[in-house]
């Protein structure tokens, strides 16, 4: 995990937050985003039907990926002395490679710009979600990050 303070995440641009740890996802993980987003497709819930579909088993939900990128970054990626730190949204993803039943993903982080903005600083975080054993990552996202300096107990006051 690379930690940065407000000061140091400044002059952080291009830095290479390094890799989470791999993480297996199977068809109860699957599943269970397919339940909670509504969203059952038989590519994804289907076992039976997806091995004989385009990817030979079932997949993984691209949003599934992306939600994944939230726990990737708090493996990688860590503040100190902040006031808070806000997840300000994502400004591209990209699903290259579908993740197949099975595979185990994890994400790599780096960090490409850190922006001054009126309520202190905005980072933008690379993470690109690796499956193992495959070239083409499943994801990649630009990942914004709103970082709220801390203030003395006098400044808040007033």
């Amino acid at each position: 995990m690379t930690t940065f303070t407000y000061d140091t995440l400044a002059d952080a641009i291009g830095a290479d937050l390094g890799y989470s740890q791999w993480i297996e996802i199977d068809q109860h993980r699957i599943d269970a985003f397919a339940e909670i987003t509504e969203d059952r497709q038989w590519i994804h819930v289907d076992p039976a039907r997806a091995a004989d579909g385009p990817f030979g088993s079932t997949i993984a939900h691209g949003y599934l990926t992306l939600a994944l990128v939230a726990g990737f970054l708090d493996e990688v990626f860590h503040l100190v002395g902040v006031g808070m730190s806000l997840n300000y949204g994502t400004d591209r993803v990209r699903f290259p490679h579908p993740v197949k039943v099975g595979s185990r993903v994890r994400g790599h982080g780096e960090i490409v710009d850190v922006t001054t903005v009126s309520t202190g600083r905005q980072a933008t975080l690379r993470i690109t979600v690796e499956i193992e054993d495959v070239d083409r990552p499943a994801c990649i996202t630009d990942v914004l990050i709103r970082v709220i300096p801390a203030r003395d107990r006098e400044s808040i006051r007033t």
